[in-house]
């Protein structure tokens, strides 16, 4: 299921690229748009950043997620694996549930009254607010199956 929703949001890289590309004819050449294009825009890379966070770490190219270990060491140890992925569970679970935890009645207040960008009044603010709390959500559960999952399993 994370490969699918990984697979999905990396499409939107797309469609924001466009929005990024098009502003500044919107601006210049039309002279209308260009703020509802950078809200589009605001909203696509809210998404994908939410998804590629845990996209990176489950490729190991987050930075975080990098191990220097020497190749004529052997490589690490299931032992070592096993440990380094319980003690990352024991510092994000607590962040991740606190996050989870505090932010849904914010989520939930900006979702009941479909709250809009500062600037346009455009509605889709809460997009931006659920990616957030999406993004957390997809950290935790990465971690959970990082502990648990036995390594052939693992994502």
């Amino acid at each position: 299921m994370m490969r699918r929703i990984c697979l999905a949001a990396s499409l939107l890289v797309l469609p924001l690229a466009l929005l990024l590309c098009v502003q500044w004819p919107l601006r210049d050449a039309v002279q209308a748009g260009s703020r509802l294009a950078n809200d589009l825009g605001q909203i696509l890379f809210a998404l994908y950043m939410a998804v590629a966070v845990t996209a990176a770490s489950r490729a190991r190219a987050h930075l975080a997620a990098q191990r220097h270990v020497e190749p004529a060491e052997g490589g690490e140890t299931s032992r070592g694996a096993r440990w380094r992925d319980a003690a990352l569970l024991a510092c994000l679970a607590p962040w991740s549930l606190f996050m989870l935890w505090a932010f849904t009645p914010q989520l939930l207040a900006s979702l009941r009254q479909w709250e809009r960008f500062g600037e346009t009044l455009t509605p889709g603010y809460f997009l931006i607010k659920l990616a957030l709390w999406l993004m957390v959500l997809l950290i935790l559960l990465h971690a959970l199956a990082q502990a648990w999952l036995p390594p052939e399993r693992r994502p």
